[in-house]
């Protein structure tokens, strides 16, 4: 008897940003290793998957009666007792890969918990969202029999902050995929792309790229005011670059209108949200990456940048050294805009780093896959659940 295992992806229909391109990613690597388990993907009613990608046999979609909104009110702001498997039947494991876990009758419940900025950095969040996200993830990590964490950082952030034990999470890292990668600028299909990125975008000048949603945690306006600092100094040629949908907390106008009070106008891009299919080209296309975040679970950025080879700056802070390893060029405080700047100048400057970026960054880059990751989840997912069964003389 095979083991059906239940997977909430309405993240990886609904959301473009860090979330949904981890369910994305992390399914159909499951997916593609999956053995005799069967799989439901299930979803709220108001997100449809593309019937254009069809799924393996052992696999299925299945919607929820309810919306996103009426999910989260029904679930995790109410708090209603109502088990999943009343609406999805017999399930052995329950596998939410965005934080929130639904209650459950019988099933094993895993959940993926991506950072705790909202305890952290609660300053960084809508009153309603941290709210909200307190105490729904509270109720989700003490339902989950087990827990998965983006990183080392967010581990011990989970048993420091919510007093969860140890041996109760496993580090899964996200991976990143092979098109993320540095472009030969010979072949006539790579430059062909670089070009049509280039002219899609009206990015006819070098520049500094930075991606993510324009939300305070980013620190934007740090990177921002760093800039301003180069640009005073004559130092730079390059345009700064955003890429990144709107945010919360008003963070868009408030970096619009800092751009304006620095002198920027027409210095400092910002693309909106870009993407999936044009990330990889735009990154190759960047002469430096910045990623200057005050807190991350991970920094998915940060992998993508070094697979494709570029030079990338970044933070010390949270999780990113465990993603830049030795190879980036890092920045100890967020605050300080002038060491961001220093960092910049070097970035764009020293050729010997930069050669040794581009060189080493796809093979830090490499030891991040969303295969490795997949067999990671899939033995959490499969493990009790057989061992159960062969305690029980079950086959």
């Amino acid at each position: 008897m095979s083991t059906h295992i239940a997977v909430e992806y309405t993240a990886g229909l609904a959301q473009g940003g860090g979330v949904g391109r981890y369910t994305r990613g992390l399914v159909a690597a499951l997916l593609a290793q999956s053995g005799p388990e069967t799989y439901t993907l299930v979803h709220a009613r108001d997100v449809m998957p593309d019937t254009g990608s069809p799924l393996p046999p052992n696999a299925r979609w299945r919607a929820w009666p309810f919306t996103q909104r009426q999910g989260a009110i029904f679930w995790h702001r109410l708090g209603l007792p109502v088990a999943a498997e009343r609406f999805l039947g017999d399930v052995d494991v329950f596998f939410s890969p965005d934080f929130v876990l639904p209650p459950l009758k019988r099933a094993r419940g895993v959940v993926t918990v991506h950072d705790l900025s909202f305890l952290a950095a609660p300053a960084f969040h809508e009153p309603s969202l941290r709210r909200y996200l307190a105490k729904a993830v509270a109720r989700s990590v003490r339902r989950a029999d087990h827990i998965f964490a983006d990183s080392a950082f967010t581990k011990a952030e989970l048993v420091r902050r919510l007093d969860v034990p140890s041996e109760r999470i496993s580090v899964v890292y996200p991976g990143v995929e092979p098109r993320f990668r540095p472009y030969d600028r010979d072949d006539p299909t790579d430059r062909a792309e670089l070009e049509h990125v280039r002219a899609l975008f009206g990015l006819d000048n070098p520049f500094i790229l930075s991606v993510g949603t324009l939300e305070p945690r980013k620190n934007f306006d740090g990177l921002i005011r760093a800039y301003a600092h180069l640009v005073r100094s004559g130092d730079v040629r390059h345009e700064l670059v955003i890429a990144g949908g709107r945010g919360w907390l008003n963070k868009d106008r408030e970096l619009y209108a800092l751009v304006d009070e620095l002198g920027l106008g027409g210095q400092v891009l910002f693309l909106g949200y870009v993407d999936d299919e044009y990330l990889p080209a735009l990154y190759n296309l960047a002469d430096l990456f910045a990623f200057v975040s005050h807190y991350e679970g991970f920094g998915l950025p940060v992998l993508e940048a070094l697979a494709c080879g570029v030079p990338t700056v970044c933070t010390r802070t949270s999780s990113l050294p465990e993603v830049g390893g030795d190879v980036v060029l890092y920045v100890d405080d967020p605050h300080d805009t002038h060491a961001i700047a220093e960092a910049l100048a070097r970035g764009l400057e020293d050729e010997t780093w930069r050669s040794h970026c581009r060189q080493a960054g796809p093979q830090q880059a490499a030891r991040f896959t969303w295969e490795a990751a997949a067999r990671q989840a899939r033995a959490h997912l499969l493990g009790e659940t057989q061992a159960e069964r062969a305690a029980e003389g079950h086959t």
